[in-house]
């Protein structure tokens, strides 16, 4: 009996401080003010330890880049768009690019020829402040640089005129087969906000010159994740949920439609298709394929 009570009394002494230190690593629902405390700081430390998977390269037997456009009026995408006025909670997607470009992010600027994303040209000083231009003089105090600090800022009442024209971001995301798990992986590596009224942009019709003119610069995708990281993306009838941006694009909760691919023609659907209808029938093609890859690779 001594035995077992000796046992029960050491067994004791190592549940109770693992039970204590639970209880102490708990975070409450309500903060001290009886507030849902909803922004924590534990967004910072997780935002500086970022899980990445890395695939060796000989592991990587087929990919294949793909150009999207996330539309934000389409339902699914409103988490990325709302608040449209920035509070202590939230911010939309655009918001976040914002805080982040006056953060010190780099910025890269769009090829005025191709759609395509190159990230070795940044954009800096007095190029910045013109990339967010949304009047003819390609002038905009949107971003403002110090010519002497180089700090970054932006205008809040400009903000307001020029994020209920931002409905649209591209990316350009890679689609790849790695042989060591067996699995189809997909990544983002650039992300580009749309503006439909940038004075670089001189068509009116969904065309390839309106996405290239519209294109208002990138963002290495990579880079810009610890700053989604620390976001919470506005609930959508659960007020009580938990979902970072980076999560949201890590679950590709969000609805696209396909721009085009990577091909030996280099030219995107709309440089070849204008019908709308043939235009759908190429975006399905393209989709099933991709869908199609993998159940192909075995045989049964």
């Amino acid at each position: 009996m001594k035995k077992i009570g000796v046992i029960a009394l050491l067994m004791g002494l190592f549940i109770l401080p693992l039970t204590l230190s639970a209880q102490m690593n708990e975070i409450p629902f309500f903060d001290s003010k009886g507030n849902v405390n909803i922004a924590t700081t534990e967004l910072d430390t997780l935002a500086d330890t970022i899980a990445v998977t890395q695939h060796r390269r000989d592991d990587i037997v087929w990919s294949r880049v793909v150009y999207r456009v996330i539309d934000m009026r389409d339902k699914q995408n409103y988490q990325l768009y709302f608040p449209t006025r920035p509070n202590k909670e939230y911010r939309n997607l655009f918001t976040v690019m914002i805080d982040a470009i006056c953060d010190g992010v780099n910025v890269y600027k769009k090829n005025p020829r191709d759609i395509k994303p190159e990230f070795d040209e940044l954009l800096e000083g007095e190029e910045l402040s013109r990339a967010f231009a949304f009047d003819e003089d390609k002038t905009s105090d949107l971003i403002q640089v110090d010519p002497v600090t180089k700090q970054r800022t932006f205008n809040n009442y400009r903000y307001m005129q020029y994020v209920r024209n931002q409905l649209k971001f591209l990316i350009q995301e890679i689609i790849f087969y790695d042989k060591h798990t067996s699995r189809m992986y997909s990544k983002i590596i650039g992300i580009a906000p749309l503006y439909a009224l940038h004075p670089d942009n001189v068509e009116s019709k969904e065309t390839m010159g309106y996405f290239r003119g519209s294109v208002v610069c990138w963002f290495a995708f990579d880079e810009l994740r610890p700053y989604l990281a620390k976001q919470y993306a506005i609930p959508n009838g659960n007020d009580t949920q938990r979902m970072t941006f980076d999560d949201f694009f890590s679950q590709k909760l969000y609805a696209s439609y396909l721009l085009g691919d990577s091909n030996m023609f280099n030219r995107m659907l709309l440089d070849y298709v204008i019908d709308p209808a043939k235009v759908r029938k190429e975006q399905n093609r393209i989709e099933n394929e991709l869908l199609n890859f993998e159940q192909d690779l075995w045989e049964y």
